[in-house]
C-alpha cells in the first residue's frame, strides 16, 4: 500500500470516528453537547484534526445527516419489499420511517430537523438522501392517479409521517394513538389502491 492510499484510508478513518462519535455524543445529550472542543477530547484529536475534516458543527452535523439516510434507506427498502401489496408497502414505510424518528430523535434532528448544509428535493442532493427518498416514493408512486405528480404525492406523505414523529415528540400529540393516526394517514393515502 503506497503512503498516499494509507493516508486517505486513515483520513477516512478518521472521519468517521467524527462522525460516529457526535451521532452518539448526541443521541445521549442532545446537539448543544456536541461541540468541537468536546468532539476532540472524546476521539482522542486536536481541535485542529476535526477542522481539517469538517469545516464546524454544521458541517459534522450534515455528514451525521447523510449517514442517517443511509441507514433509513435500508430500513425503508427492508419494509417496503417485505410488503405483500401496495398498501402494506406504504404501511410498512409508514411505520418505519415513524419508528426510526421516535427511536434515534438526534439522528432524526440531524436529518430533518435541524437546518444543515445539504440539498434536498434537487438533483445535487446526496445518493443516500436520494435513497431514502425513492423508497418512500416507491411505496406512493403505485397510488398515484392520472395527473398526480407522484414526487408531490410522496413529499406529501412524508410530510404527514414526518408531522407524527415532530408532534409526538415534543409532546403535542399524545404516544398513545400513534397506531390510530398512523393507520388513518395510509387509509387516506391508499383509497385509490384498493
Amino acid at each position: 500500500m503506497t503512503i498516499q492510499k494509507r493516508r486517505e484510508r486513515e483520513r477516512a478513518e478518521r472521519e468517521l470516528l467524527i462522525v460516529s462519535a457526535a451521532r452518539e455524543l448526541a443521541e445521549t445529550e442532545g446537539w448543544d453537547a456536541v461541540t468541537t472542543r468536546r468532539l476532540a477530547a472524546e476521539i482522542e484529536y486536536s481541535q485542529p484534526v476535526l477542522y481539517s475534516h469538517f469545516k464546524d458543527k454544521g458541517a459534522i452535523m450534515a455528514a451525521v445527516a447523510v449517514e442517517g439516510c443511509a441507514v433509513l434507506a435500508v430500513e425503508l427498502r427492508t419494509a417496503r419489499t417485505a410488503a405483500k401489496d401496495t398498501r402494506g408497502a406504504l404501511a410498512a414505510i409508514g411505520e418505519t420511517y415513524t419508528s426510526f424518528g421516535r427511536l434515534r430523535p438526534a439522528l432524526y434532528d440531524a436529518m430533518f430537523t435541524h437546518m444543515v448544509d445539504l440539498p434536498f428535493a434537487t438533483p445535487e442532493a446526496p445518493a443516500p438522501l436520494q435513497a431514502a427518498f425513492g423508497e418512500i416514493l416507491q411505496a406512493v408512486e403505485p397510488i398515484a392517479a392520472e395527473g398526480d405528480d407522484p414526487a408531490l404525492l410522496t413529499e406529501t406523505y412524508w410530510a404527514g409521517l414526518h408531522g407524527l414523529v415532530t408532534l409526538m415528540r415534543s409532546g403535542r400529540l399524545p404516544e398513545g394513538a400513534h397506531e390510530e393516526r398512523l393507520a388513518l394517514l395510509i387509509s387516506h393515502f391508499t383509497t385509490r389502491a384498493g
